[in-house]
């Protein structure tokens, strides 16, 4: 039989193992508090922000030089076709002071009678076209339209225009124009690629100048 004495020792003793509720309370617990949990999700969604501001330029970076690369091709290819005619009309005179396509040339809709660079003064087409008036990307090069498997989407190029401007220069000078009704031996041919955002409006994406000149038939004795 336990004695008095022996009962509350063993009582100090279960005490002693048994963890008070103080120390329970007391012990440390892992995980976040509530402000910590929402300025983790702040901080998480401005680096989020910033990653997709960046991957936005980068993507537009790219967009912006693949429309400036087509631009150029097309540039050359209208500058080629323009600067490969005859200065001026057969039987007329280098000196001209109207520069412009002939009623007639300008009947057919589209370049296919320009024989002159000057017939490409003040030439201006949306959406752009080849040679005989065949919307780019769908054109086969003769006159016709390539098969539909090969074709540019319809809305790819509506809101781009060529635009050609032929004008003479000063001899001294040739990035100087000449006021309209002056004229030297020296024109420029200029051409440009716009395209009209519905936002922003008319953005130049490209742009070629070339001086020409006449070179009068050598004489053979």
């Amino acid at each position: 039989m336990r004695t008095n004495a022996q009962f509350c020792c063993s009582f100090r003793n279960a005490l002693t193992l048994c963890p008070s509720p103080k120390g329970r309370g007391e012990t440390k617990q892992g995980g976040f508090t509530l402000i910590e949990a929402l300025a983790a999700i702040a901080l998480t969604a401005i680096a989020g922000s910033a990653l997709l501001y960046g991957t936005t330029a980068s993507i537009q970076n790219t967009d912006d030089t693949m429309r400036r690369t087509i631009a150029y091709g097309m540039a050359q290819q209208l500058m080629d076709e323009a600067a490969g005619c005859r200065y001026m009309d057969l039987g007329g005179s280098p000196y001209g002071t109207t520069l412009g396509p002939s009623a007639s040339e300008k009947a057919t809709g589209n370049r296919s009678l320009f024989d002159d660079s000057g017939d490409f003064n003040g030439y201006r087409c949306q959406p752009p076209t080849d040679f005989y008036g065949v919307a780019l990307g769908m054109d086969d090069g003769q006159g016709g339209k390539r098969n539909a498997n090969f074709q540019a989407s319809s809305t790819f190029l509506q809101n781009w225009q060529q635009q050609v401007d032929v004008y003479y220069v000063s001899d001294t000078n040739l990035t100087a124009a000449l006021a309209a009704g002056q004229t030297s031996d020296y024109r420029v041919i200029e051409v440009r690629i716009m395209y009209n955002d519905p936002q922003s409006g008319p953005m130049q994406m490209a742009k070629l100048r070339r001086v020409v000149t006449y070179v009068a038939p050598l004489s053979v004795n």
